[in-house]
């Protein structure tokens, strides 16, 4: 800690010593500072502020959300010192009378853009402001730039409207024509391999149903067949022909129906412990009994047995039955065996169906999402030129100041009044640092690592402290007439500011 503190007396010191010479660059560096600030040029600042509303009743049912409202107000703060409106501002205002070739124009220009700060500020404000020589001049041309937004805000809408349009239109007749060509080979597709793609009627799905129906035939099949076995051994237990009696006794015919209705009951499935099948039998018993038994020693004569044909044209029934089963059975077999052989081809002509059909759902997904855009921007574009979607309403109107904005003197004389003392302050510690003497004993000591056995103290005459009195006189009156000239200037720099305002 006592070494910083005596480095910093050294440091003191050695400034000290060399006093006369920072004030000499002190007094330099202000003055010229000074002269520089006297010369700068002021500028007079005109502010305007803007609303630009946004707000439509058709706003949100086109699209037009809060975001892209302020969006548009930020864009239309951009594009307000572009070149192109800066250039309707230097020839619509005082600054295009000197302006005579392309090249005045833009340093013109690039002038003003340095001089112009359009700002967005909350919600749907923004700011407008400039900062020129003159100040009805800064009036001016911020009245111009709110002439140009407003003139130019509809039109350029209008515009970029009509170019996304085009360009739409554009991309839209080339998306028809790919989803046109997308369309035609998915159809040639389809044609070229019906059956084979996936969905309705596919081979699978005919195969399964093959499948299925040919499972049922069977089970058909064999009911028929087992239908039939039966009614064989109904035919093979019934006589083809009866005995009927020549005389007396009952009636042929009632005995050959009672036999018919038997026949009939058993090809039904009647069991012989049926109560019809019993009584039926009776009836049978007792004509037979009352034609002497029926046989051909009673005197009888043989007649066809209905039964018996009964029988022969349910089994001839049956038969065709089983037979049209059996054949729609082979042609099962037969249509099952050829989709087999289609099927090992399914897959790939699957995948590529799926492939074409993707083609087709993205060209069709993109030409519909270019149409939307397109009926979008056509309504919105309507909606912005033609109704309420932007207004300009001026809150505050472009001022005009008398007092100049910058540059701000008071405060550049204090800097340069403090840059001109640490310039000489720096200057006369550097000088000191640059020399090889010692201050102090100790900074002796530690640059030579050799001890010093003492030192001598400066002893001054009267006359020679009366000459350093005298001469710290003029250092002190040197350093205040500085900081005299400094409080002139800011005093007259305040009186003109208030002679003007």
């Amino acid at each position: 800690m006592n070494s910083l503190y005596d480095e910093f007396r050294i440091a003191v010191h050695s400034v000290w010593n060399r006093r006369w010479l920072a004030l000499a660059i002190a007094w330099g560096v202000c003055l010229l500072g000074w002269l520089v600030i006297a010369m700068i040029p002021n500028k007079y600042e005109s502010k305007a502020q803007i609303q630009v509303r946004t707000q439509s009743i058709l706003s949100d049912q086109v699209g037009i959300t809060p975001q892209d409202q302020r969006r548009n107000i930020q864009q239309l703060a951009q594009t307000l010192i572009s070149s192109e409106n800066l250039a309707k501002v230097v020839r619509g205002t005082d600054l295009g009378a000197t302006v005579a070739t392309d090249q005045e124009l833009a340093g013109k220009i690039e002038g003003l853009r340095a001089n112009i700060e359009v700002k967005a500020e909350q919600d749907d404000f923004f700011a407008i402001s400039a900062k020129l020589p003159s100040g009805k001049l800064a009036r001016d041309v911020v009245q111009k730039l709110i002439d140009v937004a407003e003139e130019d805000n509809i039109a350029g809408d209008r515009k970029t409207t009509s170019q996304t349009l085009r360009f739409l239109d554009a991309q839209i007749e080339s998306r028809q024509k790919e989803l046109a060509d997308a369309e035609a080979k998915r159809v040639a597709y389809e044609t070229q391999n019906l059956g084979l793609l996936p969905g309705v009627g596919s081979v699978s799905q005919r195969m399964e149903a093959s499948r299925a129906e040919l499972s049922q035939i069977d089970s058909q099949l064999i009911q028929a067949r087992s239908a039939l076995a039966a009614l064989n051994g109904q035919l093979a237990g019934t006589p083809a022909t009866l005995n009927t009696p020549s005389m007396g006794g009952g009636s042929p015919s009632a005995l050959g129906q009672a036999q018919g209705e038997l026949a009939s009951m058993r090809a039904r499935g009647f069991t012989d412990s049926h109560p019809d099948v019993v009584a039926i039998r009776n009836q049978i018993a007792n004509l037979r009994a009352q034609g002497g038994g029926g046989g051909a020693g009673a005197g009888g004569y043989p007649t066809p047995n209905p039964a018996y044909s009964s029988l022969q044209s349910m089994r001839a029934e049956r038969e065709a039955s089983v037979t049209a089963l059996q054949a729609r059975k082979s042609a099962l077999q037969s249509d099952m065996a050829q989709l087999a052989a289609k099927q090992t081809a399914e897959p790939g002509v699957a995948a590529e169906y799926q492939r074409i059909n993707r083609d087709y759902e993205i060209s069709k997904a993109q030409y519909d999402k270019l149409v939307t855009e397109r009926d979008q921007i056509r309504l919105r574009g309507q909606v912005e030129t033609q109704t309420d979607a932007v207004q300009f309403r001026v809150v505050k109107v472009p001022t005009l100041s008398n007092v100049p904005a910058a540059p701000n003197r008071p405060l550049l004389l204090a800097a340069v009044l403090i840059a001109g003392i640490g310039a000489g302050v720096g200057a006369a510690f550097a000088l000191g640092q640059l020399q090889t003497s010692f201050p102090t004993a100790a900074k002796l000591e530690r640059a030579s690592g050799l001890p010093v056995i003492g030192s001598i103290s400066q002893m001054l005459s009267g006359e020679e402290r009366a000459q350093r009195k005298q001469k710290m006189k003029l250092f002190y009156g040197a350093t205040g007439g500085l900081v005299c000239v400094f409080a002139l200037l800011l005093v007259a720099e305040f009186v003109q500011r208030g002679l003007t305002a």
